[in-house]
């Protein structure tokens, strides 16, 4: 399969640095294209210009929370088949299930391990 038909662009809304470069990391070994938006008050218009197959989503962004822009997308019928991964540091059940609820298509809460960020993403870009 051609390189360019194999690779999904995988949008990160995460404002930490070094959380961030060990997403670009895990995408790009994975062989996918990667962005990064680093506060949440742009990310919905972003994600429409670029419509990427996969969001991660971190939950305490700057200037807008990542379960308002989970919930606006998914609001969004034209942006239906973009994937949500919600990631977040208050990893309870009760954020999991809120995440679930909004819309997230999966829940990863940090700190990850990078196979586990790995397998989310195989299971989210799915065959094909």
């Amino acid at each position: 399969m051609p390189e360019q038909e194999s690779q999904h662009l995988v949008l990160v809304v995460e404002d930490d640095d070094s959380i961030a470069t060990a997403l670009e990391f895990v995408v790009g070994r994975e062989g996918h294209r990667f962005a990064r938006i680093a506060d949440g008050a742009n990310a919905v218009e972003a994600i429409r210009s670029m419509r990427p197959r996969i969001v991660l989503l971190d939950v305490m962004l700057p200037g807008r929370s990542g379960y308002e822009i989970c919930r606006e997308v998914r609001e969004d019928a034209m942006l239906g088949s973009v994937r949500i991964v919600i990631m977040t540091a208050q990893g309870s059940a009760t954020q999991q299930a809120r995440s679930m609820s909004l819309g997230a298509n999966a829940f990863l809460p940090k700190p990850f391990e990078l196979g586990k960020l790995r397998d989310i993403i195989r299971e989210q870009i799915g065959p094909g």
